[in-house]
This record gives structure tokens, sequence and C-alpha cells, in this order.
């Protein structure tokens, strides 16, 4: 059993708990023109929003079970995430039938959908799939397979998407908007851009109602998302430098090994400043 949060984790979530922007997004992705957003189910769970491990948003219609995610940052994890939350989704909903009988139980057809809108670049289209992640590689196809489609919404990406969701072209508007007045400021600014963002969209009819009702909870998880957004590339970075130091390390060993020579010796031949040795001795 998974932890429910009845909370939204970003704005993206939070703007898809509304059926008919659900079905204005569905037909947006499936070029379609449902006009009835009654139909649509929201995916709940003891009074809350089902998220998956992080910022998804599930809803049922047309018997398709619609998973999205919006994804600030890139992770190659997507369909194994998209897995899990479809399991447990299942076993929440349907497992209270009897699936050891003769009776074949129907589910929802699911299709997993990405919404990009980081800064690293990344193709207008793509797909990602489970068996990327698969140890051993062969001809055959697995027998289990899941396909993530992922959608760049960013500036110039995707037109008409974009222009078949209006709102989702608006709340492009706002990220774009708290981008461009936090560049090159501080943390302790973050709070301040975000309302400037915000009042931005307000005064020119970006989602008015939706900032304009609410403000605090979008100023509040824009705030802890964005956070954790610059946090998770800096840990990145740290880790990418890391695995670096690592490496030469290790080719510092080899040659102490080869060549018969002492740690300082041999980082001095490489062009090593003598200011770092601690750094690379504190690893042989």
């Amino acid at each position: 059993m998974t932890n429910k949060r009845n909370y939204k984790s970003n704005v993206f979530a939070m703007l898809l708990e509304d059926q008919e922007r659900a079905l204005e997004l569905y037909n947006a992705v499936n070029n379609s023109n449902y006009d009835d957003p009654t139909l649509v189910e929201i995916n709940t769970i003891e009074g809350g929003f089902e998220l998956s491990i992080q910022n998804d948003a599930s809803f049922i219609f047309d018997n398709v079970l619609s998973i999205y995610e919006h994804q600030s940052t890139y992770c190659p994890n997507m369909p194994l995430r998209s897995l899990v939350y479809f399991a447990t989704l299942v076993q929440e909903k349907y497992m209270n039938r009897d699936i050891f009988s003769r009776r074949l139980v129907s589910l929802p057809t699911p299709k997993f959908i990405v919404f990009y809108n980081g800064t690293e670049p990344q193709p207008e289209y793509s797909e990602m799939k489970l068996s990327d992640c698969f140890i051993n590689k062969d001809d055959e196809k697995s027998m289990l397979e899941l396909v993530c489609k992922v959608y760049n919404i960013n500036a110039g990406k995707n037109k008409k998407l974009l222009e078949r969701c209006r709102w989702l072209a608006d709340y492009m508007v706002f990220v774009d908007k708290v981008r461009e007045y936090h560049k090159g400021r501080t943390e302790a600014e973050l709070e301040e851009d975000i309302s400037k963002a915000i009042d931005y969209c307000i005064k020119n009819n970006y989602l008015r109602e939706f900032f304009t009702s609410r403000r605090s909870e979008v100023l509040e998880v824009t705030k802890v998302d964005y956070t954790f957004e610059r946090r998770m590339k800096l840990n990145y970075e740290e880790g990418e430098k890391d695995g670096i130091l690592k490496g030469e390390a290790r080719i510092i060993r080899e040659i102490m090994k080869n060549e018969n020579k002492s740690a300082e010796e041999v980082m001095k031949s490489v062009g090593i400043p003598e200011s770092e040795y601690d750094i690379y001795l504190k690893m042989l």
C-alpha cells in the first residue's frame, strides 16, 4: 500500500483536478472533440487525488485510463514510475474483484503521457520504454512493455497541441514568467518572483480565475517544486563531478601500480594541482 497524498505537488497537477481541463487536454492529445466533461472520472482514493511517486495526474474517460505526468527535470525512469502508478491504481480500484474466477476482469486501456517543460534541450516528441531499463537485452521482445509518449511543451514546440489546449499554453506562460523573473536571483527572492508571475497571468488573463482563487496554493507548491528541481539539478551535477573524480582516482591507482610511483608523483605527472592532492588521496 502506497502513502496517500491529498495535496498537489505542482500547478500542473492542480489544474488537472478539473474535469473540463482534463477533457480539453485529452482531446488535444487524442485529436478528439468530446464535449461532456461530466463523463471524466478523476481518480480519487480515500478522498484525495491519487498521485504516484511524484507529479502524476490520472483520469478515466471513454474506457481509457490517462496517466499524465509533468516533468521539469528529465528522468529516464518515467516508464518504471508509470508502471508503479498503474499497478497501484489497479490494486486500489480493481483488485476487490475476483481475479481467480473464470470471468475476465476488465480494465480501462492505459495511456502514459509525459509533458516536458524543463530547461534541458529535448526533442519535440520522443518515447520512453520500460524495456530500456532491462538488464538483459536480446532480440526477442519482452513480454512486458510500457511506453511513455513525451511531448515537449516549451516555447516553439508542439504548437498544435498547445493551440488545442488553451489552458496548457497559459500554464506555460506562467512557467516561463517564473523563470524570467527569477533568473539570476537568489532562492530568498523566489517567492517574490513567483508572486510577480501570478500577477502577470491575472492581469493578462492567463488562467485568471484559477490564479485568483488559488493564489496561496500556487505560490506554495511552485516554491517547493522549483526548489526541489534546483536541488535535484545541483545533486546531479555534484554526483557527476564526484563520478569524474572517482574515475580519475582509479586511473591514478593504476598508474601507481604499473609504474611503481607514489600518488604525489603520478598526480604531478598528469597535471593535477598540488592544492587538490588531498581530494584524490582520500579516494586512493
